[in-house]
C-alpha cells in the first residue's frame, strides 16, 4: 500500500486556509483543487510499502515521537511548483522552523537505517493545495503571482502527532486515510 508520514492539520486550520484560497479557486485555473479534508504537511513519502516493512516504519515514528515535544507550526505564503507561472503544485508554505527541520531529519535518519532512501532536495515544507492539469495551455496561469501576493493568511497550529497515512489513487484524485496516529511525548 501506498504510505506516506504527515501533519495533519486542525479542522480550523484548514477551514481558514480554504477560505483564503478561494480566491485562487474562483479564477477558473485548471487545477485538480484538494478537498479541504485532506490538507496536510508530507514528511515523507514511503511509496508502496509491503506488510513486513511496515512495522519498522511504525517503529521509527514511535521512536521520534517519544523524543520529540509538541511544537507550533505558521502556515504562510502562497506559491506553486516549479514555478508560478507554470505550476505542477500549487501551496501554501510553512515557516521551516528548527523543530519541523529536525522532526523531518529525525524521521528521513530513522527510516534511512531500514532501508528507506533519504530525501536529497531540500525541505520546503507546505500544504498541497491544487495540481495542475496536464494540457493548462499557455498562459492559463497568466495573474496567478499578482493573485497569491494579493492573499494574506497566517495560520499557527500546534502539532500534537506523527500521522502514518495511507494514499490511494483514484480517476478524481488521490484519498487519503489515517493508519495510525502516534502522540509527540517528549519534553518542550
Amino acid at each position: 500500500m501506498r504510505l506516506f508520514i504527515a501533519l495533519n492539520l486542525p479542522k480550523k486550520e484548514r477551514s481558514r486556509i480554504d477560505r483564503a484560497a478561494r480566491l485562487l479557486r474562483e479564477r477558473e485555473l485548471p487545477v485538480r483543487w484538494a478537498e479541504v479534508d485532506d490538507f496536510h504537511l508530507t514528511l515523507k513519502f514511503l511509496g508502496d510499502v509491503r506488510p513486513p516493512r511496515r512495522d519498522p516504519v511504525e517503529h521509527v515514528m514511535e521512536k521520534v515521537a517519544a523524543e520529540t515535544g509538541p511544537f507550533e507550526v505558521t502556515m504562510h505564503g502562497f506559491g506553486a511548483f516549479p514555478t508560478i507561472r507554470r505550476p505542477r503544485v500549487i501551496w501554501i508554505g510553512a515557516v521551516a522552523t528548527p523543530e519541523l527541520r529536525c522532526l523531518k531529519q529525525d524521521i528521513e535518519w530513522g527510516l534511512a537505517e531500514h532501508g528507506f532512501e533519504r530525501e536529497t532536495r531540500a525541505f520546503h515544507p507546505h500544504v498541497t493545495l491544487g495540481r495542475a492539469e496536464e494540457d493548462g495551455g499557455a498562459g492559463a496561469f497568466r495573474g496567478l503571482d499578482d493573485v497569491v501576493a494579493g492573499i494574506d493568511l497566517k495560520a499557527t497550529f500546534t502539532v500534537r502527532s506523527l500521522d502514518l497515512m495511507r494514499s490511494r489513487v483514484t480517476r478524481t484524485g488521490s484519498r487519503y486515510t489515517v493508519e495510525r496516529s502516534i502522540k509527540l511525548t517528549g519534553p518542550r
